[in-house]
């Protein structure tokens, strides 16, 4: 590798973050993040996330803040690793580079956020129920669903924290409810949303509503857990099917790698490989798709 263009590459990066911590300067004042970090809690259903608004949601419904505040440093500390390994190991390495984060990272982010969701919905009949030995006890509807946000347990807790700054902020306990369900995209929390709503539009017992809901949240966690159960031969198959070659490739490679190393430098072998890997791919993609509708 080129010594004089490693130190152009390293010194344009530098000159790069430098630009961005000028524009950052520019753009970002101390007031402009006060007001915005005042105006983060209200509710905004209606507009659709543009930029990389799409990015921070995902990494909130995920618990892992907001990126885009270093999204800059980020994106250059990628476009650093993309440019090294191209030098270094060429075409090759320079695309697994450049593929493999972002995937990795979406990959991630999705586990994340569906394992921290279903342990939220897990503790939520706990909340309602708190919610309804409030309400019995003489609070009302809004002091009630407070006092249990206040005695939940992490996650849910520090998720659902932001109803209560919203209604601190003004914003009335159905909208506040009904943003968080919007931000996490559940039924369950919807169908909280949509009670506190219609008893708060039209009264009734909230109490009764409550115990309801609390009722069929647990009927539909017992439900999928069969279906779970029920389905755990067929994704277990899937599993199977999908790591198989993977595998049988590590053993190639452990037992014998001059083999797949002669193929790979090989015109024909190379294409056989790469048309391998690339129906491995949809291969897998196929049955993630086939266990997801089960």
């Amino acid at each position: 590798m080129n010594p004089a263009l490693l130190l152009f590459t390293i010194s344009f990066l530098m000159f790069a973050l430098s630009l961005n911590l000028v524009y950052r300067a520019l753009t970002d004042p101390t007031t402009g993040r006060v007001l915005e970090r005042l105006g983060e809690g209200q509710p905004q259903l209606l507009e659709k996330a543009q930029g990389v608004a799409w990015l921070d949601r995902a990494f909130l419904q995920a618990g892992l803040g907001r990126p885009s505040e270093r999204l800059g440093l980020w994106l250059s500390l990628w476009a650093a690793a993309v440019i090294v390994a191209g030098l270094i190991g060429g075409w090759l390495f320079l695309l697994a580079l450049l593929v493999l984060p972002p995937v990795l990272l979406k990959l991630f982010v999705s586990w994340r956020y569906h394992r921290r969701v279903r342990r939220m919905v897990e503790q939520l009949p706990l909340l309602l129920d708190h919610c309804v030995r409030s309400l019995k006890a003489g609070r009302t509807l809004a002091d009630a669903v407070l006092t249990a946000i206040e005695a939940s347990s992490d996650p849910l807790k520090s998720s659902i924290s932001r109803v209560s700054r919203n209604v601190q902020m003004g914003v009335s306990l159905p909208e506040a409810v009904n943003d968080f369900a919007e931000l996490y995209e559940r039924d369950e929390f919807r169908m909280f949303a949509l009670g506190l709503k219609v008893n708060h539009r039209y009264g009734g017992n909230a109490s009764e509503l409550l115990e309801n809901l609390i009722v069929l949240i647990r009927e539909r966690e017992q439900g999928a857990r069969k279906l779970r159960a029920m389905t755990g031969e067929t994704r277990m198959t899937a599993l199977v099917l999908g790591s198989l070659p993977v595998f049988v490739v590590g053993f190639f490679m452990v037992t014998n790698p001059s083999y797949m190393l002669k193929m790979w430098q090989d015109g024909g072998g190379q294409q056989m490989l790469l048309t391998a890997m690339a129906m491995q791919i949809i291969g897998s993609v196929a049955l993630w798709r086939m266990v997801r509708s089960v």
